[in-house]
């Protein structure tokens, strides 16, 4: 549905009219097949509070904070403070009653930390620890030292450089731990610092200081999303300018020896063990182009830009020691952008064979896709062979996000998406990478919503969401009781069954029955009507939110005009259903209608 209202803009005291179209797009759960959903919890953060939801959009629990929240595995919720991922300086840990158990902040003037951090065990000290980007501050004399083309600065000189360092600090908050690209720079422009800082082509391992086309300034890397590896003891960090690296954290970190831990990271075992995204950064691939004809583009090597939430896929997932990003697709010099989850084996060959050891993306080489469909107006382009899966919608702009977005692999092989820009959150199955479960965030810079209008990109935006289930430390012990969602209305989307091509019961569900249930809620007994064209055999199941029947309610042959069944909140062993949401289905084969019903004690 979409109106059209006439605005009036008064531009240098002449009046322009502007056709502005207005979207009505319902909010909260939209869709939901319980059978191939990685059924639990979704935890995002909007508008300064972290929401906790059931599948259904239920609010399960909500804590004061929501920025950028995640589960820790001692049971806690770990966010940043102000409600903005791009700049700050304060972390908490809170308990399930919103107490605070841990904080930190990050107290030195030439460091501004922004938008990714993460708890983890730290081996070689034996504890939980805390990592955090953050941008730092350099002179114009430190960049022309090491090799800064003075040319690129306005008269010479650089002002309000930062470029980005991983910070590591102990339970205690003592720091233990750096890393910083300013310590791994390579450079072309002064031949008489080569022997020191190295050629950009044969050294993959160092970043070019004065990388085309994006001079040294603040924020110049923009990192925007970290993670660390255990096993290999490595940190990966992603730049939005389209690349992400892989460091050694294990070989440069002395217990109890930070000042020998900072030296370290900052010496050649310090430097890249890995890069992915766009080798023509180092020399080493084409960089995106357009020809004398601007209408034919190419992305030349360049894989991923603008992209956020660079991880590695965790032990026992499908996929495990794979990377999975969310690729936004900005930069890529795409005529018709969209947004791509890109999965990544840094360990493949040329031959398509698993090393023992990471692989130069530019030696793994390309292979040149074609677009899927001429409506996409898309050029071929080159994909790296170390791309092993890669998801889009097949409408460009359905998730597309400039900014933010998440991607979450699941343990039953599904990978969980938000894209941040429309607060839109999805599941998607990897057999046929059909969608199971879509949701668009409510929360509004107007309020919670509804119906969420046409509105400039991030009016609902959620920075990230995960997925989990009740086992996890942080849930494990505690009330889930559904509440109300977060519009206050009952959660109303569509199931398989709404939205298949198959004959529906007697022939046509929408002209053949009528069916509703009264009380709901109910607590003692609901009476479940239907009105039929015609006498026929159908099965009454009731069925609980895992999709499992609880009740086989009646098997018979019904006649036509209304017919009552009453369920008394019991399953099949005669015993009272615990309270929360049910579903009463109507069968005949395979086709069926469905209603919701809330059963309370």
């Amino acid at each position: 549905m979409k109106k059209l209202i006439l605005l009036f803009i008064i531009i240098s005291s002449a009046f322009v009219l502007v056709a502005q179209e207005t979207f009505f797009i319902p909010t909260e759960t939209r869709y939901w097949n319980s059978a191939k959903a990685y059924n639990g919890y979704t935890l995002f953060g909007s508008g300064g509070t972290s929401y906790l939801i059931d599948m259904e959009g239920h609010v399960i629990h909500s804590w004061k904070i929501g920025t950028n929240p995640r589960f820790t595995e001692n049971g806690t919720l770990l966010d940043a403070v102000g409600g903005d991922p791009s700049n700050s300086n304060v972390w908490k840990e809170l308990d399930w009653n919103g107490n605070t158990v841990w904080t930190y902040t990050e107290k030195r003037t030439n460091y501004h930390p922004h938008h990714d951090f993460v708890k983890i065990y730290n081996p070689k000290l034996g504890d939980s620890t805390f990592m955090y980007i953050a941008n730092k501050d350099y002179t114009s004399a430190q960049c022309l030292a090491v090799g800064a083309n003075p040319a690129l600065a306005p008269g010479g000189t650089y002002t309000g450089v930062q470029l980005d360092v991983v910070v590591e600090v102990n339970r205690a908050g003592r720091i233990i731990w750096e890393w910083a690209f300013f310590d791994h720079v390579v450079q072309d422009f002064d031949a008489t610092k080569t022997a020191t800082y190295g050629v950009v082509k044969n050294t993959p391992g160092k970043i070019n200081i004065n990388m085309t086309g994006n001079p040294l300034k603040s924020d110049w890397l923009h990192c925007n999303s970290m993670d660390y590896n255990q096993q290999l003891d490595q940190v990966v960090i992603n730049s939005v300018h389209g690349e992400f690296y892989v460091i050694d954290h294990g070989g440069t970190f002395v217990k109890n020896d930070s000042a020998t831990s900072v030296t370290l990271a900052a010496s050649s075992a310090g430097n890249f063990l890995y890069r992915f995204g766009d080798p023509y950064k180092y020399g080493q691939g084409l960089a995106p182009s357009f020809s004398t004809n601007p209408e034919k583009t190419s992305t030349g090597n360049k894989q991923i830009g603008g992209a956020h939430d660079i991880q590695w896929i965790k032990p026992g997932l499908p996929g495990e020691g794979n990377f999975l990003i969310f690729n936004n697709g900005q930069n890529l010099y795409e005529m018709t952008p969209q947004s791509y989850i890109v999965e990544i084996n840094p360990y493949l060959n040329s031959s398509g064979t698993k090393t023992t050891a990471y692989v130069d993306p530019p030696t793994a080489g390309y292979n040149i896709v074609n677009p899927a469909n001429s409506n996409l107006m898309k050029e071929k382009k080159n994909i790296s062979k170390q791309v092993t899966w890669m998801y889009s919608s097949k409408n460009n702009t359905s998730f597309f996000s400039t900014i933010g977005g998440s991607a979450q692999r699941l343990p039953n092989g599904n990978t969980f998406v938000c894209a941040m820009n429309s607060g839109h959150f999805f599941e998607i199955s990897p057999a046929d990478t059909s969608v199971v479960w879509e949701y668009i965030n409510p929360f509004t810079r107007s309020g919670i919503k509804k119906i969420k209008t046409d509105t400039y990109p991030t009016d609902n935006a959620a920075f990230r969401a995960y997925r989990y289930t009740s086992d996890h430390p942080a849930l494990k012990g505690h009330d889930l009781t559904p509440g109300a969602t977060m519009t206050g209305y009952s959660p109303s989307y569509l199931l398989p069954a709404d939205i298949t091509a198959i004959k529906k019961i007697a022939a046509d569900i929408n002209n053949g029955i009528e069916t509703q249930n009264y009380p709901n809620p109910f607590s003692v007994n609901t009476n479940i009507e239907f009105q039929l064209p015609a006498d026929q055999k159908l099965r009454l199941l009731i069925y609980d939110l895992q999709g499992k029947v609880v009740k086989n309610l009646a098997d018979q042959v019904f006649f036509s005009g209304k017919n009552t069944v009453i369920w008394d909140g019991t399953n099949d062993s005669g015993n009272r259903v615990n309270q929360g949401l049910y579903f009463y289905v109507l069968m005949n084969n395979n086709e069926r209608v469905s209603k919701k019903m809330i059963f309370t004690r």
